[in-house]
């Protein structure tokens, strides 16, 4: 089946001009945003997250990817979004959390998984892995962390935000300033307090 550009009405040939031009801005956006990327000195983006791997910690990145649990999950640049993105999950959650979680998703979850958990659940097999396989999972993800401040982080940052300070101004309700006091620049990096341990 042919095109037939000339047996198009007049209105069918604006849309599909337009659509066209669409397509043509967007391509070369797109080509024009690659070049600026590659060619900076410094990441476009500004990473939040940190770690430093132990030799298990290692192993369990290496599981992480070549059993491919990336198809679902994003850490370290690698993976997808359709499930958790894992950067920073450590700073929330411990090692027994994550280790109680991968071996029975649902009982550490308390609520229903829409992978985790008994098969026919596409991630079943996890939880079937050996427990040296289990525990360096669970370590890899504990030890992705979050710089303070960050979306991932518990702490808030530890310095004013102009954001953070305009959004309390704009929503907050008055009330709150005698309720509750500021915690940045009381809190150190390495502060645990508010982290949820494997009983939540």
């Amino acid at each position: 089946m042919r095109f037939n550009w000339r047996g198009l009405k007049t209105g069918e040939k604006i849309l599909y001009g337009v659509f066209g031009a669409f397509m043509v801005m967007a391509v070369i956006g797109f080509a024009a945003m690659e070049w600026v990327r590659l060619h900076m000195d410094k990441p476009m983006y500004e990473t939040t997250t940190h770690f430093d791997f132990s030799a298990e910690g290692l192993r369990g990145s290496e599981i992480f990817r070549f059993k491919n649990c990336t198809a679902c999950h994003r850490a370290l640049r690698n993976g997808t979004n359709n499930g958790l993105n894992l950067d920073g999950r450590g700073s929330r959650y411990s090692y027994d959390y994550f280790y109680s979680f991968l071996k029975n998703p649902e009982k550490t979850y308390r609520v229903h998984t829409v992978d985790h958990g008994l098969a026919p659940k596409e991630a079943a097999w996890v939880a079937d892995l050996p427990d040296e396989d289990l525990r360096a999972l669970a370590r890899f993800v504990s030890e992705l962390k979050a710089d303070q401040g960050s979306g991932a982080a518990v702490q808030p940052p530890s310095e004013k935000s102009s954001f953070i300070d305009s959004m309390l101004r704009l929503w907050a309700p008055d009330t709150w300033k005698n309720q509750y006091k500021d915690v940045r620049g009381q809190m150190k990096p390495d502060d645990k307090e508010g982290r949820r341990d494997a009983s939540h």
